[in-house]
């Protein structure tokens, strides 16, 4: 989970994983499931080459039955440059069209070249295979009902394309609400590594063995200033053997106010055993914090809540690993806000035993 989190303050991989959100939001939630296209009244030369060639013979039958040239040139000509391929197809393979049937279609429709069917056109008044004088027939079936689906015009596509840039947007402003913000601010107080490694060098750790307690099998410091809005310590937890024990850390739980910088006003601090089925939190808050009623109550949610001060310890137990976070140092920040109500630094020993 921290390699993937530290992936993802990079902001290339982050903009790679919204593009990739993006695209598959866009395209297949709404493009596919959503609101798909929609299909209709395709003209015949979208169709592939072998319905081409179905729809002719279609056409080459219906003129047999009704002799309606108009008919079967519009047909023909609905074809474009694929009807003479198509033609010299059936020429090939009639299907039972007859020769004279087709070499009069051939000739009605004004073929660039007439398809040679060794047999001499017709020339009588009445279309082949009907009588003189009797009503023309009509096909039940349009040939128009074999077409091909054509893209049915529509906002859809502009729809579609409006709500991928929509995503993207909204990843870009994610991006740079939580990794350049913090940069771009043109003024207030910012923590800088170089503060926070001389911080905890100074701090110096608790001497367990003086107090006649078994020293921990690890010792953390946390520090936290005010402008560190993304601060967020781990740490890995291993035997003297190097076996992986678990992790603690603490991160940022609530601020307060508005302004350049976040303003804490609670912290949590956790402890993950990997031998128990959950991972134990409270969570530290400040004076205004804990006392204020409806912020305690809402932070209850995430852990037991404990009040900050210096030199206070706060113990985390699990099945097999017990934690002590001592308050090493701390203050509020000053401000036109309640009293006591937002830290403008803290220093936290994390302390680690095996039970």
């Amino acid at each position: 989970m921290d390699a993937i989190r530290e992936k993802l303050k990079k902001p290339l991989v982050l903009g790679l994983v919204g593009l990739v959100v993006g695209l598959v939001f866009g395209l297949v939630v709404l493009g596919w499931w959503i609101w798909p296209v929609q299909w209709t009244d395709a003209t015949p030369n979208e169709l592939s080459d072998v319905w081409k060639v179905e729809f002719l013979r279609a056409s080459i039958e219906a003129y047999g039955y009704n002799g309606n040239t108009a008919e079967a040139q519009k047909r023909y000509a609905s074809l474009g440059e694929d009807g003479q391929n198509a033609l010299n197809t059936i020429a090939q393979d009639p299907q039972g069209i007859s020769p004279e049937l087709l070499a009069d279609f051939s000739n009605v429709v004004a073929v660039a070249a007439p398809v040679s069917t060794g047999a001499p056109p017709v020339t009588t008044g009445a279309a082949p295979g009907t009588t003189p004088g009797a009503a023309p027939v009509t096909l039940t079936t349009p040939a128009s009902t074999i077409a091909a689906p054509t893209a049915k015009k529509s906002a859809l596509p502009v729809l579609l394309i409006a709500l991928c840039l929509l995503v993207l947007v909204l990843v870009a402003f994610l991006a740079y609400m939580f990794f350049f913000r913090k940069r771009l601010a043109g003024s207030g107080p910012q923590a800088t590594p170089e503060e926070i490694a001389e911080t905890r060098r100074q701090a110096g750790y608790t001497d367990y063995s003086t107090k006649g307690t078994e020293p921990p099998i690890g010792q953390f410091m946390a520090s936290y200033k005010l402008g560190d809005d993304l601060f967020d310590d781990s740490f890995s937890i291993d035997s003297a053997s190097g076996e992986f024990l678990g992790e603690c850390g603490v991160g940022i739980s609530e601020t307060i106010g508005v302004g350049d910088h976040k303003k804490v006003t609670a912290f949590e601090v956790w402890l993950f055993d990997k031998n128990d089925i959950q991972t134990v939190t409270k969570v530290l808050m400040s004076g205004h914090a804990f006392n204020d009623s409806a912020i305690r109550q809402r932070l209850e949610a995430k852990g037991e809540p404990v009040l900050v001060e210096p030199g206070v310890d706060t113990v985390l137990e699990t099945q097999t690993l017990q934690l002590v976070a001592r308050v090493a140092d701390m203050s509020y920040g000053d401000s036109s806000m309640p009293a006591e109500s937002f830290f403008d630094h803290v220093l936290l020993e994390l302390s680690v035993w095996s039970k």
